[in-house]
């Protein structure tokens, strides 16, 4: 065996493999190399646009939590000022009744102290007729004289 004559046949082997290898392995294995390329891109490329979306919403949940707040203080500010209406309608309703309440009581009292005056000349009437009858030692007849019961009573 000549050594030149197997260099040669392994030499011309290795290239029908370098050439099997490039038309028929090298091409899927580049294929994949490529898609798996492209599929990372894209991926990263999602994720940029995750991150820029994420940082959008935490942006419009800072806005609408900004708006959800001035409205509650809004709100709350609108509560207070319909409960001070309230308290002060009350306190109003409850001033009418009070001066209404007082002004019946000081009609009441004036009733009261009419029918008193009534009763007490009534009563004096009557002592005055007794003291009377006493003073003239005979009877006093209050139907006969009650024009003169009548005229006392109105002096009293």
């Amino acid at each position: 065996m000549n050594i030149n004559m197997t260099l040669i046949g392994q030499s011309i082997t290795f290239a029908i493999f370098v050439w099997f290898c490039m038309k028929f392995v090298w091409p899927p294995i580049v294929n994949a190399l490529e898609a798996r390329k492209k599929q990372i891109a894209d991926g990263l490329a999602a994720a940029d646009r995750g991150k820029h979306e994420l940082e959008l919403a935490a942006r419009r949940a800072s806005e609408t939590l900004h708006d959800a707040k001035l409205k509650a203080s809004d709100i709350i500010a609108q509560a207070e000022k319909r409960a001070a209406q309230i308290v002060d309608e009350a306190k109003n309703a409850a001033k009418d009744e009070g001066d209404r309440m007082i002004t019946a009581a000081r009609a009441e009292i004036e009733q009261e102290s009419h029918r008193a005056r009534e009763a007490l000349r009534a009563e004096v009437a009557t002592l005055v007729v007794a003291g009377a009858g006493k003073v003239l030692r005979r009877e006093v007849d209050a139907k006969a004289h009650a024009d003169l019961l009548e005229a006392i009573k109105a002096e009293l």
